[in-house]
Formats: C-alpha cells, sequence, structure tokens
C-alpha cells in the first residue's frame, strides 16, 4: 500500500460541487492550541458538552478539531460561517444537515481513525466513508467467517497471512462505507457483498446501483467511499 501524497490538492478559494463529484478531504486531526481555540468557538453547546465528556485529552482535542474542521469545509460549499450550521441525528447517530439547510442538497460523512480524518461530501448523492489502519488480528478468518459473505471468506482464506490482513480491512472499510451511507448501522454487515478482484476497482455485488471508491490516504491504512450512483470524479483536497 503506497500513499501517493501528490494527489491531496490544496482547495481552491471557490469550492464548486457538481452532481457527478465527491470531494474527499484529509484532515490531521493533532490540531496546535491556538487553532483548537478557534475550532472550539465554531461549536455548538452540545458538541462541547459532546467533548468534554471524554476521559482522556487527546480524544477530547481529537473530537473539537474533527467536528470544528467538518463545519469549516461545510461553511466553504453552503458559504455561511461555521458556527452557524445546524446539524440533526439519524437514527444511527450519523449527522446530517438540519432542515434549514436541506435545501442545498449537501450530503457528508466523517471518519477518523487514530489522528487522521476523512471527510466526504456530495452534492445530492448519499455518502458514506470508513477508513481504518491495518493492524495484525489473531482471528481474522472466525471474524470473517461471522461477518463476512461465503465468496468473500472463500478469497480471505486464499491469501498469505499478510494479505490477509489488508483485504479483510478493505472488505470492512467498504462495507462500513455503504452502511454509514445508508444509516443501516453494523447489523447488517454480513448482508453486504463486496468483490474484490486483484488489480480491479472494488464494486458492491449486492448493491449495484452505488459506486465504491477505494484509496490509501496514510501510510498502512485503506479507506473507501461509498455513493449513490455511478460515472463518480473523486477530488482528494488537503485540510
Amino acid at each position: 500500500m503506497s500513499v501517493d501524497n501528490s494527489s491531496w490538492l490544496t482547495a481552491p478559494t471557490n469550492l464548486t460541487l457538481l452532481q457527478d463529484e465527491v470531494h474527499v478531504w484529509r484532515i490531521h486531526l493533532d490540531q496546535p492550541d491556538t487553532q483548537l481555540q478557534q475550532l472550539t468557538a465554531t461549536l455548538s453547546s452540545d458538541e462541547v458538552c459532546r467533548a468534554k465528556r471524554f476521559y482522556k485529552e487527546q480524544h477530547r482535542q481529537r473530537f473539537i478539531a474533527g467536528r470544528g474542521i467538518l463545519r469549516t469545509i461545510l461553511s466553504r460549499y453552503l458559504d455561511v460561517e461555521p458556527q452557524i450550521l445546524q446539524f440533526s441525528y439519524e437514527p444511527s447517530g450519523k449527522p446530517v444537515l438540519a432542515d434549514a439547510f436541506a435545501d442545498r442538497k449537501l450530503w457528508f460523512n466523517l471518519t477518523h481513525s487514530q489522528g487522521l480524518a476523512l471527510c466526504a461530501v456530495s452534492c445530492d448523492r448519499k455518502i458514506g466513508v470508513d477508513l481504518e489502519y491495518v493492524r495484525p488480528i489473531s482471528d481474522v478468518l472466525s471474524l470473517a467467517n461471522r461477518f463476512f459473505a461465503p465468496g468473500e471468506y472463500t478469497v480471505l482464506s486464499s491469501l498469505t497471512p499478510h494479505q490477509m490482513q489488508e483485504v479483510f480491512f478493505r472488505y470492512w472499510t467498504c462495507k462500513e462505507a455503504y452502511l454509514k451511507a445508508t444509516g443501516v448501522g453494523i447489523a447488517q454487515l454480513e448482508q453486504i457483498e463486496v468483490l474484490l478482484t486483484p488489480g480491479q476497482p472494488a464494486k458492491l455485488k449486492t448493491e449495484e446501483q452505488w459506486s465504491l471508491l477505494e484509496m490509501v490516504p496514510d501510510s498502512n491504512s485503506v479507506a473507501a467511499i461509498a455513493v449513490e450512483g455511478s460515472g463518480i470524479r473523486l477530488t482528494r483536497w488537503q485540510y
């Protein structure tokens, strides 16, 4: 897995987002104190309360950075101040723009792992994103047997131990991205089947009207975006 940092661009001042486009932002969550203070000022009272509930200071700071930068990014598309944005929450807990901004038809999703986050944004298309750092899992095949489709399990069990870990997380991020896009939740993980072929892009076998976009945003990591429709053009921005 190699990271192509040259593909992560600096966003222009005037952002445009067409219906066949998806923008994904790479965000470093470990921000300096001055930046954290500015981001905290953009949060709603309930977000500030959530931040205070984190036991570890690092987790609190990363939550503030994630939510504050999410507000900053979305405000650029909507041309409003970040603190003006209002969110409502789906039953799964996924934040969406509140009704006051519904006419803008902006869909987004945020994921994070360790000190890295990704924010995916689309226009009038449901979207989900998931990011995982690849790490050793001792019972990877038993987990696959429990949560994956039989065809996926067969693919995994044919791989070398090193390949197995990476491909497990590729399956996982693809499934999670779709479940986050639809707001269904992890309980239906085994009902979503992904086709992974060496050298070919991942595809959702069970949901053909959806597209999967895979990427390697950092060393030893994998990520996937699930977006409604086809013919999607992806642009990567570095926050």
